[in-house]
């Protein structure tokens, strides 16, 4: 009886949430309607486009419904909607300049240096841009260099100081648990694993680092220097001055801004940029405004064309140990075998935004695009990072894009295994026994270490793995997988290092990839269309998983520790066999 009354309360409670995810979806959708009957979205006459830089940079948005239940106000704008704004800002006569108004944004190098080009562009229009910042962070004032006028807050500051790479090291956790970490790597420089296993950088380490930290940082100076008129030298000594603690009057005098407003004589004088009175409203564009916008112009322009698909693979490669959702490789691939089928899709590029992850993943990802390429050109365009498995699955292309601070190579492989021998036995007080049929039958088991015989076999995988990337990579570039192995060894590049070796064959953005895409396909007109789709909010709702929006709560809580946190809870379902780049440069 108990039985069958827990049945029917369970089977009552499901009706329940149906029946409220169904009401609640359906009032969502008629608010929507109401919404848009009742406003006017169309983009005013004489209208600035606010960028309200403040949140974080994803490749692509994809906002959990969770977030918009609970209430949540994370902001993560997709890097395609901003270069698509500033795109449609530059080509609508009712926009007349971009306002950017710097906050507290977390982005990449690489997408920062993508914005930033955009924005040049924008102003080859003739059409004004203007920035304003109560708190520059450095990586948003290299981004607000490229405009007319740079202010800022009286009371405020700019973020100058150099950039670091500061990777996290686990060991000494690890060492108080009881656990420790069984490694078998390929690549002098192959660095990833050095957290678990040390407490500092090795030398080799060091000196990559040490070099793409530094040719990152060259390029971020020398564009602020072009567009702010100050030498190299000099922006180098006031970084080490550290301006961020500055008399906002010191910025002036050094050249980094050019005056000091607060917020409404900011207000004033966009008003009169754009011709409007004192007593008027000045209008803004929203990033929102200009994505219906373009949204309803793509609807009508895209009949009949032949298309580019922009393919987005972003995110670590079937890794548990992921922050964010990110590269699924068996959906990857069914999706790129529809887009090798279709016959509308003339060409694909490939964006590709990822540190790596399975080694396994990424071969079977890099099968797809063999048998793409095929069929029709393949250019890959990458982003913040397409490094070891993200450089795996771009190495087959016919040609690779990347911007100069893109990190990319990485090209190695490993091993890791934990073991809680120490844990089990000594904090736990719990014993193991076992019975096999073969020598190696418990290989891989958390309770005991490897024996010599295990890691030999282990050590072969991991090189076996190693041979078959580099001869991917040679296959792909037309170079020797000897030529390969000098530029490999697990060694991480800059975007315009990886050129000059021949692991990239040009630098430019994501629309440049475009364009070559284009021309290998012999199109003058087509559509580009984004893939996969996005997706409405109700099917967003009824596929999003509560656990990923807990996720990006507990990131957003936690900062630069919460790789520590997520690592100990699942650090017995880690794929064992990587190819993953270590770190991620500090851009604040």
């Amino acid at each position: 009886m108990k039985s069958f009354l827990k049945t029917v309360l369970a089977c009552l409670v499901g009706i329940i949430i149906a029946g409220f995810l169904f009401i609640f979806g359906l009032i969502s959708m008629i608010g929507a309607a109401v919404s848009m009957v009742g406003e006017d979205t169309g983009i005013k006459e004489n209208s600035v486009l606010f960028l309200d830089l403040d949140g974080a940079v994803s490749e692509r948005a994809d906002e959990n419904p969770f977030a918009s239940v609970m209430g949540d106000k994370l902001k993560v704008y997709g890097l395609d909607d901003i270069l698509a704004s500033i795109k449609e800002a530059k080509r609508n006569s009712s926009i007349k300049g971009i306002y950017l108004q710097a906050g507290l944004m977390e982005a990449s190098p690489a997408s920062l240096e993508e914005i930033r080009g955009e924005l040049a562009s924008f102003k080859e229009s003739g059409k004004f841009v203007v920035a304003y910042g109560d708190q520059y962070s450095q990586g948003l004032y290299y981004l607000a260099t490229v405009a007319d006028k740079l202010i800022v807050n009286p009371e405020g500051s700019i973020g100058w100081h150099g950039l670091a790479a500061q990777p996290v090291f686990f060991k000494g956790l690890l060492d108080k648990l009881g656990v420790e970490m069984q490694i078998f790597k390929v690549g002098t420089y192959k660095s990833a694993v050095e957290p678990f296993i040390a407490t500092e950088m090795s030398d080799a380490n060091r000196e990559q680092v040490a070099e793409y930290v530094g040719s990152t940082w060259n390029d971020m100076v020398n564009a602020v220097a072009q567009s702010r008129n100050i030498s190299p030298k000099e922006l180098n000594g006031y970084a080490d001055r550290y301006m961020d603690f500055c008399q906002a009057e010191e910025y002036i005098k050094c050249g980094l801004a050019d005056t000091l407003l607060y917020k409404d004589g900011v207000m004033e004088y966009l008003k009169g940029l754009v011709g409007a009175g004192s007593d008027e409203k000045l209008e803004l564009a929203t990033l929102d405004d200009v994505k219906e916008k373009i949204k309803v112009d793509n609807a009508v322009g895209s009949i009949g064309k032949d298309e580019i698909a922009v393919y987005y693979a972003f995110g670590e490669i079937d890794a548990s140990m992921s922050t964010e959702e990110g590269i699924n490789s068996k959906k990857v691939m069914k999706e790129l075998r529809e887009l090798r089928e279709d016959k509308n899709v003339k060409a694909v590029v490939l964006r590709v935004n990822s540190p790596g992850g399975s080694a396994f993943g990424s071969e079977q990802i890099w099968r797809e695009v063999v048998l793409l390429k095929k069929a029709k050109p393949v250019v890959v365009s990458m982003g913040d990072y397409a490094a070891s498995g993200g450089y795996y699955i771009s190495c087959a292309a016919d040609c690779i894009v990347a911007n100069s601070t893109t990190l990319t190579g990485s090209i190695g492989i490993f091993g890791m295994f934990p073991v809680a021998e120490k844990l089990l036995k000594e904090k736990a007080g719990l014993d193991f026994d076992v019975v096999k049929t073969n020598k190696m039958s418990d290989l891989g088991s958390f309770s005991r270490s490897f024996n010599q015989e295990e890691k030999a076999v282990m050590q072969n995988y991991v090189n076996d793995g190693y041979d078959l990337f580099l001869k991917r990579c040679a296959d792909g570039r037309g170079m020797s997988v000897e030529d390969i192995d000098k530029v490999g060894q697990g060694r991480v590049w800059t975007g315009s290092r990886a050129k000059e070796l021949g692991l990239v064959d040009e630098i430019g953005d994501l629309d440049k990839a475009i364009g070559i895409a284009a021309e290998k396909a012999g199109l003058t007109e087509y559509h580009v269309r984004a893939c996969p789709d996005a997706g409405n909010f109700m099917t967003k709702l009824l596929e999003a998983n509560e656990d990923d929006y807990m996720e990006t709560l507990a990131r957003k809580t936690f900062g630069d520790y919460y790789g520590c946190i997520r690592f100990v809870r699942n650090i017995r379902n880690y794929d064992p066999v990587q190819a993953r780049m270590p770190f991620e440069l500090n851009m604040r």
